[in-house]
């Protein structure tokens, strides 16, 4: 059984042209914890979201008719939390973010529920989850603890030219090109903003191979009508450190056709 609700709260996005991206209650907030007005506390996906927000934000201010515009889906799998749907929707009203809908689905229909509302990235701190959904042909995310401390005033991509995000399993053609949908998508947003004091910054990394290797990923990219802003060719170094540097919010695969 699958329900989504449209949050009254915000203005809804053009379902033709927005970038649907569905995120993960128990990402967003700490379902454990509440302030003493009642709210979730936020989780590790809260400065995410913020970023997102920031760059529609901009895009509007630009040009109040765009319609290429973040639409975020919150969608929770957890009977307990569906039934206490109305702390999420205060809380996500107390935060000010700005969640087109809430979805609400089984363990069963989890999939269903992100093919129904058009997701376009789907992003979760539980790798089943990513992974299980990836294998249906949609562009999932891993997010993790770093991403609590990612910036709220930039959202930064990373794409990775050579990553492996799912070891055990060759991505499906469908997700292959979903990627590429969603890269193309992200691409023509950046181009939507100068050099400068962009609200939106798409780097590249590759962790093995020489220059041949990054170039090869960013002509990847720019078939793709994406432009990275910065670079990184780690030839074989750890890659741990300059995640940590870069501070991205999440990581995409760079696939060949």
């Amino acid at each position: 059984m699958v329900s989504t609700v449209q949050n009254t709260d915000v203005q809804q996005k053009d379902a033709e042209h927005a970038v649907v991206v569905a995120v993960t209650f128990h990402a967003v907030f700490d379902s454990g914890a509440r302030t003493d007005d009642g709210v979730y506390e936020v989780g590790v996906a809260f400065p995410l979201l913020q970023a997102l927000q920031k760059v529609n934000e901009r895009l509007l201010e630009k040009n109040p008719a765009e319609s290429l515009l973040f639409d975020v889906v919150l969608i929770t799998t957890d009977s307990q939390q569906q039934q206490q749907s109305s702390h999420i929707t205060s809380s996500t009203r107390h935060y000010g973010l700005e969640v087109s809908r809430f979805c609400f689905s089984s363990e069963e229909d989890f999939t269903e529920s992100l093919l129904k509302n058009k997701v376009q990235l789907f992003l979760s701190t539980d790798s089943n989850e990513a992974l299980q959904v990836s294998k249906k042909g949609i562009l999932a995310a891993l997010l993790g603890e770093y991403t609590a401390s990612c910036p709220s005033e930039q959202l930064r991509v990373l794409f990775c030219g050579d990553a492996v995000i799912w070891p055990d399993a060759e991505p499906a053609p469908e997700s292959r090109q979903a990627a590429q949908s969603f890269s193309a998508q992200l691409g023509e947003m950046r181009q939507r903003f100068g050099m400068f004091d962009s609200p939106l910054n798409i780097a590249l990394l590759t962790s093995h191979g020489g220059r041949e290797s990054c170039g090869s990923a960013l002509l990847t990219l720019r078939s793709l009508g994406v432009s990275a802003d910065e670079a990184y060719c780690l030839a074989g170094a750890p890659r741990s450190p300059m995640l940590t540097l870069l501070r991205p919010h999440f990581l995409v695969s760079c696939l060949d056709d």
